[in-house]
Parts: structure tokens; C-alpha cells; sequence
């Protein structure tokens, strides 16, 4: 069983409708396939959620698996700002995101590979 990181623009394509990712992520699921999330994205997602959306948002959380954000992985977001804020303009979301995925382990599913220049951590890939 694989484990993924979901970016919040992933999760804001998956609830629009946004094909391939509307159609992927349920035949990822399907397939026993565990995507997380964390509190940074939730607060992403509800800072951008449209009139009519809320109990929709609500429902996809309770089929993603939730990663809790540490100390740790706040020293590597540190890290991460520290080299990259100026050069790439990574923000502390973006930070937060990448420092959770190295820190677990694990792919970061992600439709805006430009902020995460970091070389320490792995992208998911849908498969074609």
C-alpha cells in the first residue's frame, strides 16, 4: 500500500471536477492507495472554498488520511525558507508541505513542481 502527499491544488482539482485528477483519485482509492493530507492544506483549501462547497470539502477530508505537522518538520520547513524563500519564492505553506513529505517519507502530489525546488524530496507521478 503506497502512500502520497496531496497538495491543495490536487484536492481543489479533485473537488471542481478537473479531469484526470477527478477520475484518478477515485481509482487510487479504489486500489487501496492512501493519500494524505495535513492541516496546511485544509487551511489552504477553506481560505478558497466557493459558497456551496463547504459540506463538499467536509467529505473529502474523511477519505483522506490525515499526516499531523511536528517540530521536526517544522525545523526542515525552516530549513527549506531559509534556502529557497529568495531564489523561488517558496512560502511557508509550500515549506510546510515539502518538510511533511521528507520528513514521512513519502511522494508529493503536486500540479506546481516550480515551488518545490527542493532536491530532497520525491513527486508523485500519475500514472498515464
Amino acid at each position: 500500500m503506497a502512500e502520497t502527499l496531496l497538495d491543495s491544488d490536487v484536492i481543489i482539482a479533485w473537488l471542481r471536477g478537473y479531469d484526470p485528477i477527478a477520475r484518478l483519485i477515485p481509482e487510487l482509492l479504489q486500489k487501496g492507495e492512501v493519500l494524505a493530507w495535513t492541516p496546511v492544506s485544509v487551511a489552504e483549501i477553506f481560505a478558497r472554498v466557493r459558497k456551496g462547497e463547504e459540506r463538499q470539502v467536509e467529505n473529502l477530508f474523511l477519505v483522506l488520511e490525515p499526516l499531523s505537522l511536528s517540530a521536526a518538520m517544522g525545523r526542515k520547513a525552516g530549513q527549506y525558507l531559509r534556502a529557497y524563500s529568495r531564489s523561488h519564492g517558496v512560502e511557508l505553506a509550500d515549506a510546510f508541505l515539502a518538510a511533511a513529505a521528507h520528513s514521512e517519507g513519502i511522494p508529493l502530489w503536486t500540479l506546481k513542481r516550480k515551488h518545490y525546488p527542493m532536491r530532497d524530496i520525491q513527486f508523485f507521478s500519475p500514472p498515464r
